[in-house]
């Protein structure tokens, strides 16, 4: 399992940050090293894996295996595309911080790698999964639309606890766990698989469940951290996403009402 979403009690090295800004200077070799490994491990698995998008979002930001991207030159690819920018966080924010930033067309991400002892095992989300398993889809802007409003809707409910958790589902089995089905094939588009060598090929296997894209159906769904999903939903285009918002509004202030916290 390569990663989950809960903060250590250790400390680790994180690149010293300067008003959610990237210190690059800061990286080790020991970072280099690493990103280098995890790309060239995954890179091979995605051109029969992953979202066409997804391969055409990669080239455009021009990441490259040999050096840790910067986040200076990718939001100047960026930004014209889709508006969307990289900020730099320290490890995992909190709701209102994230919707916030994300409702404002800025994408919050780690700074910090794992390390080469954890290539297959770690506890949180690092720059890897963040940088390389999001970005190159913040270039399509039916997947940043969705995103934007998502979190919009996430900013309002950010002090409701049950809301939050609700939203969490919807953002977890599609930006971070999704499947997309293309030309008769299922493929990926969530960053969490994207960033996994292991869910990769789990994820398309006959051993999960595979669903179609249903807001109700992913509203009565808890999902797990410290595994593999044994579920996964699949859209039929990123349009289907951005049709289901209104959906999504509705069933959570249903769900809310009923539970008369609205």
């Amino acid at each position: 399992m390569e990663s989950k979403t809960t903060m250590p009690e250790t400390k680790r090295h994180i690149p010293t940050l300067k008003d959610m800004q990237q210190v690059y200077n800061n990286y080790t070799d020991e970072d280099q090293q690493v990103w280098q490994l995890l790309y060239e491990r995954q890179i091979h698995n995605l051109p029969s894996a992953a979202t066409k998008e997804f391969l055409k979002g990669l080239k455009e930001v021009d990441f490259k295996q040999e050096e840790i991207p910067d986040f200076v030159p990718v939001n100047a690819i960026l930004k014209p595309i889709t508006g969307w920018q990289l900020v730099a966080v320290e490890g995992i924010v909190d709701d209102a911080l994230f919707f916030e930033l994300m409702a404002n067309q800025k994408f919050p991400a780690t700074t910090w790698l794992r390390k080469l002892s954890e290539l297959d095992y770690l506890e949180e989300p690092d720059m890897f999964h963040d940088v390389f398993g999001h970005v190159p889809l913040l270039t399509n802007k039916k997947v940043t639309e969705f995103l934007q409003v998502l979190s919009q809707i996430g900013h309002e409910y950010a002090d409701n606890p049950v809301a939050v958790d609700l939203l969490s589902r919807i953002y977890w089995f599609t930006i971070e766990f999704g499947l997309i089905r293309e030309d008769d094939e299922l493929r990926i588009y969530g960053a969490g698989i994207l960033s996994s060598v292991g869910e990769t090929k789990y994820s398309l296997s006959d051993e999960p469940q595979h669903f179609a894209y249903n807001v109700d159906q992913i509203l009565d769904t808890p999902y797990r951290k410290d595994t593999f999903q044994d579920r996964y939903f699949v859209i039929d285009s990123f349009d289907q996403l951005l049709d289901s918002v209104d959906a999504i509004k509705a069933k959570l202030n249903a769900k809310l009402a009923q539970l008369e916290l609205i």
